[in-house]
């Protein structure tokens, strides 16, 4: 079994302020932990960390990568995560690792047999895990629940299961099942919704016009039918009919109304998206303080550039005692992975997707 579990003490000590960590998942630069960022992460002691395809090589290359990230902040238990979704996102590929297809395809599927569509994005969702488990990440960031409207930009596309909120929920329902089965945290996103985004949030903020009723339906319906689960990420997306002035993840109207509101009722951990990405401005540390002031338990800041993180580490305190307790029952969510048989389900998923991806 890999990895480190919290027991009752860990979580009654994890609830002190001293024994907290920072309010920040950082990446690093390359494929392995340099001596100016070990000693970085010793002092920042962030939450976490979170890796990309220029942190992916090799099985062994990357548990010992993994494992130094940890050791440099004193946690066997830090979260290390990872955007493994399939199709154009996955930071780890072949030839070491196996291709996953795009969530879309799971949506034509279960257009055909719901069921064979709930049972694909099921083992789909255990095999990752069980890839992601091998060199010791514990938290996914998927599935993707935005429910994508015909003209979107296809930043999201084949990303999302499908238009029909309706499909979108029991396929996303299905993928975290199967990532919990295999030890793994799934982080649902991009809360409040994606989908009706015209720009890509990475190259510029995306303005949405839908009214609330359209918002409410189709939007923030899978959301809401997945705010038990522990974690989500938050879109750096401009609802106008809700906050015309800024996007979601700095926007404390939309935490406040949607997020956490009546609309979804989201109860678990906020990471919000990249600060890195285009669609929000100012400095590292004006990024950091914006999303923080928002409501956002942690921040993310994922391009491993370690100057903006010494840049915006003074903005972002410990994480607060709502926070930790959020990520407390989050970890308590997560379990050593079911026993498996790996290659009977890799061949089970074949067969069901061979007619979708035909």
């Amino acid at each position: 079994m890999w990895g480190v579990w919290l027991s009752v003490p860990d979580l009654v000590s994890f609830a002190t302020p001293s024994a907290r960590p920072r309010a920040v998942v950082f990446g690093c630069a390359g494929l392995e932990v340099t001596a100016d960022e070990a000693a970085f992460f010793r002092d920042a002691d962030p939450l976490g960390f979170i890796l990309f395809r220029r942190n992916c090589d090799s099985r062994d290359q990357m548990r010992r990568l993994v494992d130094d990230l940890r050791a440099s902040v004193g946690r066997a238990d830090a979260p290390v995560l990872i955007d493994q979704e399939g199709g154009r996102v996955a930071r780890m590929r072949p030839p070491h690792w196996p291709a996953h297809p795009p969530m879309g395809v799971f949506g034509r599927l279960a257009e055909r047999d719901p069921a064979a569509g709930r049972e694909a994005a099921w083992i789909n969702g255990r095999l990752l895990a069980h890839m992601l488990a091998e060199v010791g990440i514990t938290v996914d960031c998927a599935p993707v629940c935005d429910v994508p409207v015909e003209g979107a930009h296809d930043i999201i596309g084949d990303r999302a299961f499908s238009r029909d909120p309706a499909l979108v929920i029991a396929l996303a329902r299905a993928t975290a099942d199967g990532l919990l089965a295999g030890g793994v945290l799934p982080v649902i996103k991009h809360i409040p919704g994606h989908g009706r985004a015209f720009a890509d949030s990475h190259a510029e903020l995306p303005v949405v016009e839908a009214d609330r009723a359209a918002l409410e339906a189709t939007d923030f319906a899978p959301f809401r039918a997945l705010a038990d689960l522990p974690l989500a990420m938050v879109a750096h997306v401009v609802l106008k009919a809700i906050d015309p002035a800024a996007p979601a993840s700095t926007s404390s109207i939309v935490v406040r109304e949607v997020v956490r509101g009546p609309s979804i009722g989201f109860g678990g951990l906020l990471f919000s998206d990249d600060l890195s990405m285009n669609a929000l401005r100012g400095d590292p540390r004006t990024r950091a303080e914006a999303v923080l002031a928002a409501g956002m338990d942690v921040v993310l800041h994922c391009n491993g550039d370690l100057a903006e993180m010494r840049a915006l580490l003074g903005a972002v305190p410990v994480l607060s005692g709502a926070a930790a307790d959020r990520w407390a029952r989050a970890e308590a969510m997560r379990h050593p992975p079911e026993p498996a048989d790996i290659a009977a389900l890799t061949n089970r998923l074949a067969e069901l997707l061979g007619p979708a991806q035909a």
